[in-house]
């Protein structure tokens, strides 16, 4: 019988940490490549999408997360990872993975610098709020009381700084300063940094297989489960709020796609890697890039087909 999983570590020294906080940097670094000072701007010309894409990343993810956790009550490490997760911004290939949609490509990337300023200082507290509000409900439902751990909220807003404000600022440096260096790094930076997160992420599952097989019922369920609240969540909150469809497929994958990156650095720097965390976290990493590709290719082959159709009514009438 496999250990309970708030006593599981997962397998990282030092070395390997280091070397995913470089990772993160260099991918934050080649996402601001893209963005201008005036994608901030275009927030006070067009402020509706992108407070409807905030409140539905920093707002109505947690909750929603935190209901999902109410209703399925998974293991309380479980737990954590999954609002963890949901307070991070969102993740560095939403921006590539909403042109592939054909959504609002300068929106996406708009909510991605807005969201990265914002989580610095939003994450540590959104998560302290999400995981104290998730215990007192969760005892008041008759359930064992859950220990939450103590949140070092200044040293978070610290780790956050570093490896989303700090890369963004010098990023978008560049790009001003430098603009025909940042169009020679931005696809290569880009392409680079997201294959190494993606084989760190994949050699941490391997290095961890037997812990991930032992809980993968407890962990694949809950993290597809939680995904799809996200992608949904963001589609219908931009409905709702009356946004055209390119713009609620940028705030879809905004809020659907995560940094798990971020959320393993912190993992390993405030929680001591405990497994429940980690490996939510892990899988969220792998799991969000497999929904959020198929999704955009279902768009996209939607999209055409609809096209055709038009194209064949328009020449029968003619």
């Amino acid at each position: 019988m496999p250990p309970d999983i708030d006593s599981v570590r997962l397998h990282f020294d030092q070395t390997t940490l280091t070397l995913l906080n470089v990772i993160l940097g260099f991918v934050m670094y080649g996402v601001a490549l893209d963005i201008r000072v005036d994608d901030f701007r275009r927030v006070l010309r067009d402020p509706r999408p992108v407070v409807i894409g905030f409140v539905s990343q920093f707002i109505l993810l947690p909750a929603l997360s935190c209901a999902l956790l109410l209703l399925f009550a998974p293991h309380p490490a479980l737990a954590l990872g999954v609002l963890l997760v949901a307070c991070c911004p969102g993740g560095n290939i939403s921006n590539f993975i909403t042109q592939l949609a054909r959504g609002n490509a300068a929106l996406s990337v708009t909510l991605t610098a807005c969201a990265t300023l914002t989580a610095t200082a939003l994450l540590p507290l959104n998560f302290a709020l999400w995981t104290t509000v998730w215990a007192r409900f969760a005892a008041g439902s008759g359930k064992p009381p859950i220990a939450v751990p103590e949140l070092r909220v200044l040293d978070m807003t610290f780790v956050a700084f570093t490896l989303l404000a700090l890369p963004l600022f010098a990023g978008m440096f560049t790009a001003r300063r430098w603009p025909g260096t940042a169009r020679a790094l931005r696809n290569i930076l880009r392409g680079l940094s997201l294959m190494f997160l993606g084989l760190f992420i994949a050699g941490a599952l391997y290095a961890n297989w037997a812990h991930f097989v032992n809980y993968i019922s407890q962990i694949v369920g809950l993290v597809f489960l939680h995904n799809a609240a996200a992608l949904c969540a963001g589609y219908f909150a931009a409905k709702l709020g009356g946004q055209p469809e390119a713009n609620r497929r940028a705030i879809l994958f905004e809020t659907g796609i995560q940094n798990s990156g971020l959320a393993l650095v912190l993992i390993f720097d405030f929680f001591d890697g405990r497994g429940g965390l980690a490996l939510v976290a892990a899988w969220w990493g792998v799991w969000h890039i497999i929904s959020g590709l198929s999704l955009a290719a279902w768009f996209y082959f939607r999209d055409r087909g609809q096209a055709g159709v038009r194209r064949f009514t328009s020449d029968s009438q003619d």
